[in-house]
């Protein structure tokens, strides 16, 4: 098979869709790779690295789109890539349709066969090629959110940990799974007072037993989330539907609960945000300010250890590309029920329930699709 692998366009993004290690383990197979130019460069990964590893270097997206049969990326597909994609061919990447609806329309006009990495499962009932950005995510937003409560980012001026005789944070983080734990154990880590919302019972037990004393585990109600606000100095949103656009769980009245420079921390932008006054921002102006509350939801955060992220995620999906070149879309997603669900859109039709409910689409189920 073809594969492409077309440089980053999303802004301050500079992750790639394979390593070096990964193009070899497809070339070892039989598979052509074709790597933009420079794709890697700002994270150390050179076109000579690539060559090295059997890739073809190709100067231009235009080329590698309409050379390639499938096509492996980072982030969503921007317009003018959407407009390159073509019927038949494989789109595999972080889709996000949800909150999308122009990236939606763009790729059932396409016709392309679209898989989505946040979809896709495994045994367990988990995500596993989410599960190691969701990891990046929940560490980052401690880290985003420490540097946003610090007076000259216009937060309250309240170190995280604070300082013997001064007390620390209150860090609340809505959501117990992967990026919700993982934001949990950097705020210990940082001696800051940690409470968890969940509304899986099992799931607070798990964490309990773990953590006991160090971290405070609650029932998740719109009560418990309203009652905490106005002692919280970060609030770290790490809810996920999967696939499904994120319920709103802050509302911009509760805003006025809380003290003037607190943070909030969105990791569910992606998804549309969990907060209702949440809106997509980028690494270049990560933060804005609503009613005195400081509003921190990058859209990409990974893409800001964009060496780190590239290699935890190529450690995730390369056992999928390979699965879906060596077999072909078709009987790779027929043969793996887990990569199936990662299936979104095919040859014009919406195959993930989820994206079809919120949007509006008719829903077909991915193996009637597939035909």
């Amino acid at each position: 098979m073809q594969i492409g692998v077309p440089k980053e366009i999303k802004n301050h993004e500079y992750r790639i869709g394979l390593t070096p290690a990964g193009v070899r383990e497809l070339t070892a197979h039989g598979h052509q790779v074709m790597v933009q130019q420079d794709g890697g460069k700002a994270i150390g990964l050179t076109d000579e690295l690539y060559a090295r590893a059997g890739a073809e270097i190709v100067a231009s997206a235009e080329e590698i789109f309409s050379r390639a049969e499938m096509i492996v990326k980072v982030k969503e597909p921007q317009p003018a890539e959407c407009a390159m994609l073509r019927p038949g061919q494989v789109l595999f990447t972080y889709l996000h349709l949800a909150p999308d609806p122009q990236q939606t329309a763009a790729l059932v006009k396409s016709g392309a066969t679209c898989i989505a990495y946040e979809t896709v499962t495994d045994a367990r009932g988990g995500l596993p090629l989410l599960a190691p950005m969701s990891e990046v995510a929940g560490r980052m937003a401690v880290q985003a959110g420490a540097h946003a409560l610090e007076k000259a980012q216009g937060g309250s001026g309240v170190l995280l940990g604070g300082v013997p005789g001064v007390k620390p944070a209150e860090v609340l983080v809505i959501g117990g799974g992967v990026v919700g734990l993982n934001a949990a154990r950097m705020a210990m880590g940082m001696n800051a007072h940690v409470t968890l919302l969940d509304r899986s019972l099992e799931r607070l037990k798990y964490i309990d037993e773990v953590y006991g004393h160090q971290l405070t585990t609650i029932y998740s109600t719109h009560d418990a989330i309203e009652e905490r606000l106005p002692e919280t100095d970060l609030v770290i949103g790490a809810v996920l539907i999967p696939g499904a656009a994120a319920p709103k769980l802050v509302s911009r009245a509760q805003l006025g609960l809380m003290r003037p420079g607190s943070v909030l921390v969105d990791v569910a932008i992606d998804q549309g945000g969990c907060f209702e006054t949440s809106r997509p921002t980028t690494h270049q102006n990560p933060t804005y300010e609503v009613d005195g509350i400081i509003h921190y939801c990058v859209a990409n955060m990974p893409g800001g250890v964009a060496r780190t992220s590239t290699f935890a995620l190529t450690n995730a999906t390369l056992p999928f590309v390979v699965q879906l070149a060596n077999k072909g879309a078709r009987q790779a997603l027929l043969d793996d029920p887990h990569l199936l669900d990662g299936l979104n859109v095919h040859a014009g039709q919406v195959t993930y329930e989820a994206v079809a409910r919120d949007l509006g689409y008719p829903y077909v189920p991915a193996r009637t699709a597939l035909g």
